[in-house]
C-alpha cells in the first residue's frame, strides 16, 4: 500500500508537469507512468529482482488513471492545472512521493537482504529517480539540482530513519511513521523555511 501511494502521488506530479507543457492524453500517461515507476524500476534492477510493474501491472493502471483524470481536468477546466495552486501542489506532491518512496524503497531493499547502508542508498534512489526522469523528459531543470534545497538529502534522511528503526526492532507502523516524518519533514522545512546547506565560497547560490 505504501508503494502504491507513492506511485499515485508521483504519477500526479508527472501529470501536473504534462498539463503545464500542454501535452495530449498519451503524453500525460507517459510522463505520469515514468515518474510513478521510474525509481522502483531502477531499484528492482539494481537488486536483481523482477521489475514490479512488469510482473503485476497495478502501478501502470494507477498511473494511467491518475494521468487521465488530470488530463480531463486540464481539458474541461482550462488553466486550472497551470494555476499558482497547481504549481504548489506539484511541489508538495513531489515532497510526499519522495518520502513515501524513500521508506518503501528502503524496506524492499532490507527485505532483499542487502546491508543497511546499501538499503539507504537504494531508498534514496527509489525516491529521486522518477522525478529526475520526469524533469528530463519535460525539458525542465531537475528538482534535485534546484539551488541548495534539501531533496536527495531529504530522501536519504527518510531512508536512513527507516533503516535505523527497522534494524533496531521497532514495529512496522513506527518504522513507517518515523521514515515519513524524517523525509517529508526535512523536505517541508526546505520548502517553507529555506533549510539548506551553506553556499560554497564564491557562490551566490543562484538557481
Amino acid at each position: 500500500m505504501l508503494e502504491a501511494a507513492g506511485v499515485a502521488v508521483f504519477a500526479l506530479t508527472g501529470a501536473l508537469v504534462a498539463a503545464r507543457k500542454g501535452m495530449d492524453p498519451f503524453g500525460f500517461i507517459l510522463l505520469a507512468t515514468v515518474t510513478g515507476v521510474g525509481g522502483g524500476t531502477l531499484r528492482d534492477l539494481l537488486l536483481g529482482r523482477p521489475v514490479a510493474w512488469v510482473e503485476a501491472p497495478l502501478s501502470v493502471i494507477i498511473c494511467t488513471a491518475v494521468a487521465l483524470s488530470a488530463w480531463s481536468i486540464a481539458y474541461f477546466r482550462p488553466g486550472r492545472m497551470d494555476s499558482w495552486s497547481a504549481k504548489r501542489l506539484l511541489i508538495w506532491a513531489d515532497a510526499a512521493g519522495l518520502a513515501l518512496f524513500a521508506v518503501s524503497g528502503t524496506q524492499k531493499a532490507l527485505a532483499a537482504g542487502v546491508p543497511p547502508l546499501s538499503a539507504v542508498a537504494l531508498g534514496a534512489v527509489t525516491a529521486s529517480f522518477g522525478g529526475i526522469l520526469r524533469d528530463i523528459l519535460a525539458g525542465d531543470r531537475a528538482m534535485v539540482l534546484w539551488s541548495r534545497d534539501f531533496y536527495v538529502t531529504a530522501a536519504a534522511a527518510g531512508a536512513g530513519a527507516t533503516a535505523v528503526l527497522t534494524t533496531t526492532g521497532f514495529s512496522a507502523p513506527l518504522v513507517m511513521l518515523g521514515g515519513l516524518a524524517a523525509g517529508f519533514g526535512l523536505r517541508a522545512g526546505s520548502i517553507l523555511l529555506g533549510w539548506s546547506f551553506p553556499n560554497l565560497p564564491g557562490s551566490d547560490g543562484s538557481r
